[in-house]
């Protein structure tokens, strides 16, 4: 497994510089959120991309995609528009926003794309084709850009379990997306034993997002603060052969992420052993 950390955790420091901490504590890989203050989707040019990606590369950094940027595409509605959305334009605004941050992703080097599908604000009969539909079309959207969707389930979503992704998968067949498995959430919405999760989701897995949380709450919290149990979950990501990124998300600890980043790595390591300096 590769030790990684999201940018969102890191939102008080310039992209450069975040990625420079986190090659000096010994992280292998970054979950890149491209938002406002990094990488702005608006704003960032191919070349500018292309000489991130030689940085990534000198820094030893195995860079994947995230799309949960807060305010990038509504500035007073955090998360909105999403697949969910009843405007229909509000959710095409949502898949180009996925299919520019893969076209970003491809340019970097990255292999695969987090989303998620939103909250559905406006349940009704149409509201499980709205989902389908929109899936599809994101991971249509992803793949033609040459990287691997991975659909993240999150509570009080539309997807908000991996019971929910299964679902999805069995409705969608060839074009359902991957697995992106937040282990803090596996606490927040219970669904039994977190590694029996882990086992059952290991084939699809192509992300993993890691953070303390405390069981019923959706908060992410620095290692110790919460219920997680990091020995049982790394150790069953391993006896399933995961090998991909475990990247630590803690969006709302950027105030004091050079002590996160140091405290996720000791934390880590402590379970699976040293990483490479």
């Amino acid at each position: 497994m590769l030790l990684g950390y999201g940018t969102n955790g890191l939102q008080n420091h310039r992209f450069g510089d975040a990625l420079a901490l986190l090659a000096a504590h010994g992280y292998q890989a970054v979950a890149i959120t491209p938002d406002t203050c990094h990488l702005d989707p608006d704003r960032t040019t191919d070349r500018e991309l292309g000489e991130w990606a030689r940085r990534l590369g000198d820094l030893g950094l195995a860079p994947s995609m995230e799309t949960g940027a807060r305010f990038v595409l509504d500035p007073h509605h955090k998360h909105e528009p999403t697949l969910m959305t009843a405007d229909r334009a509000g959710r095409e605004r949502r898949i180009e926003f996925t299919r520019r941050v893969a076209a970003m992703g491809a340019r970097l080097g990255a292999q695969v794309v987090s989303f998620w599908a939103g909250i559905d604000r406006s349940p009704g009969p149409d509201s499980r084709d709205r989902l389908l539909d929109g899936i599809r079309r994101t991971c249509a959207a992803v793949r033609a850009e040459g990287l691997s969707p991975s659909l993240e389930p999150e509570p009080e979503m539309a997807v908000e379990t991996f019971a929910d992704w299964q679902r999805v998968r069995g409705e969608l067949g060839a074009d359902a997306p991957g697995l992106t498995l937040d282990i803090g959430h596996l606490y927040a919405v219970w669904e039994g034993d977190p590694a029996a999760v882990i086992a059952a989701g290991a084939p699809f897995l192509h992300q993993v997002h890691l953070e303390d949380m405390r069981r019923g709450t959706h908060e992410h919290l620095l290692p110790g603060a919460g219920d997680v149990d990091f020995s049982g979950v790394l150790t069953a990501l391993q006896k399933a052969g995961y090998k991909g990124p475990v990247c630590f998300e803690l969006a709302r600890s950027s105030h004091q992420a050079p002590a996160a980043v140091a405290t996720c790595r000791q934390v880590f390591e402590a379970n699976l052993g040293p990483r490479r300096r």
